[in-house]
């Protein structure tokens, strides 16, 4: 039997530069950002668990109704660090068996599912760590094996997993896809 990809959707920020309640935030199609990021990493993976701050009752109801998981991070004000921190906890929690993590931003929107299904199977081909890349620069979203979930825990504070995919550079299967979603977010309301 295979052993499941779990997509971890981090949406646990304050949205402080776009003013507050970011991925509520609708495109111009009506959906709220964060349920747009959510679809397109659903239809890459088995599972998506989303990690949502404390006191986010509206965000957590959404993603909940959209088909997440979702999961309260106590710690989520210290930074991506800790949400991630916190989203693999949950991972290895409900899904032990779990061949890897496919992390997604909340406030990506634009991402193309056939992106996520393409990072997706280079873990499912056997790939540690994989990311796409769209004109020679790496984006989002990032898959990491099951290997790295221990040193993913030990992550607190406002950085991500940037050292753990610097120190293991050359285990990174890029891959090359025409989706320009995979580098762009949303910080501030004129980027919508």
């Amino acid at each position: 039997m295979q052993r499941p990809i779990v997509g971890l959707l981090l949406a646990a920020g304050s949205g402080s530069r776009f003013g507050g309640d970011k991925l509520l935030a609708t495109l111009a199609d009506g959906r709220p950002l964060a349920s747009a990021a959510l679809s397109a990493l659903a239809a890459g993976v088995d599972h998506v668990i989303a990690i949502v701050r404390p006191g986010d009752a509206a965000l957590e109801a959404l993603l909940g109704k959209s088909g997440a998981l979702v999961a309260v991070c106590p710690d989520a004000a210290e930074g991506i660090g800790a949400s991630l921190a916190c989203g693999v906890g949950e991972v290895q929690r409900r899904f032990p068996e779990a061949q890897g993590a496919i992390i997604a931003l909340a406030d990506m929107p634009w991402l193309s599912s056939s992106t996520v299904a393409s990072v997706a199977t280079a873990l499912r081909r056997g790939a540690s760590l994989a990311a796409p890349t769209h004109r020679g620069t790496r984006g989002h979203p990032v898959a990491i094996g099951a290997r790295y979930f221990a040193e993913l825990q030990t992550l607190s504070g406002d950085e991500g997993a940037k050292k753990l995919l610097a120190a293991h550079a050359a285990e990174i299967e890029l891959i090359a896809v025409d989706d320009p979603g995979v580098l762009r977010d949303v910080d501030t309301q004129s980027d919508l």
